[in-house]
């Protein structure tokens, strides 16, 4: 038997059997899920109803996340899946879908941070001499302001930041997403920590 969504199937609120008066419809069917796997990427077309495509993911290894109290994006590597609510064995199986949390390359985030700032993040580097210039004035004015997460401090120390996939790997092809901080990162941590005792 075919995936159907619809609910014609399913009892009532009042839990009475509805009678069948017709078979399923072609635009009441369901297809399998993509299950995303971490790896190189790979993407089926799907052609769906009125000739549109989905783009399939099959397999991704990076995605474009955005640092929110920064207000920027950069594409980095996807590294693993480390927490679903909805579901574990999608995070031992390293299965990409919308909600689940994961570890992505910090790399960018740094280069982007260290350049706008000219303040070290996570390691602490070697200070450079620079003489005054328009532009040194203009950094050291955007570092008086410059506070970055303690919890966050520490997974730039690991080059690995958390973060959450807010698009749908199996419809639209993509993993982008945002990066945990504040009360989310917190609530988060502690699940991760729960788990793994």
């Amino acid at each position: 038997m075919g995936i159907s969504r619809d609910s014609r199937h399913k009892r009532s609120a009042t839990g009475a059997r509805r009678a069948q008066y017709r078979k399923k419809r072609k635009f009441e069917l369901g297809r399998q899920s993509a299950n995303t796997k971490l790896g190189a990427k790979r993407i089926h077309l799907v052609r769906v109803r009125g000739g549109n495509f989905k783009r399939r993911a099959l397999r991704l290894e990076s995605g474009n996340f955005s640092w929110g109290s920064e207000g920027i994006s950069r594409k980095t590597r996807v590294l693993t899946v480390v927490y679903n609510a909805s579901n574990n064995e999608l995070v031992r199986t390293n299965t990409l879908v919308k909600g689940a949390v994961i570890q992505i390359d910090a790399t960018p985030f740094r280069q982007w941070y260290e350049a706008h700032y000219a303040l070290p993040l996570g390691k602490a580097k070697a200070s450079e001499t620079e003489e005054e210039t328009k532009v040194s004035k203009k950094k050291a004015a955007r570092a008086a302001n410059a506070a970055v997460d303690p919890l966050l401090n520490d997974q730039f120390n690991a080059g690995r930041l958390y973060a959450v996939i807010a698009s749908r790997p199996g419809q639209s092809g993509r993993c982008d997403g945002y990066i945990l901080e504040g009360k989310e990162l917190e609530f988060y941590l502690r699940k991760i920590k729960n788990k793994k005792h």
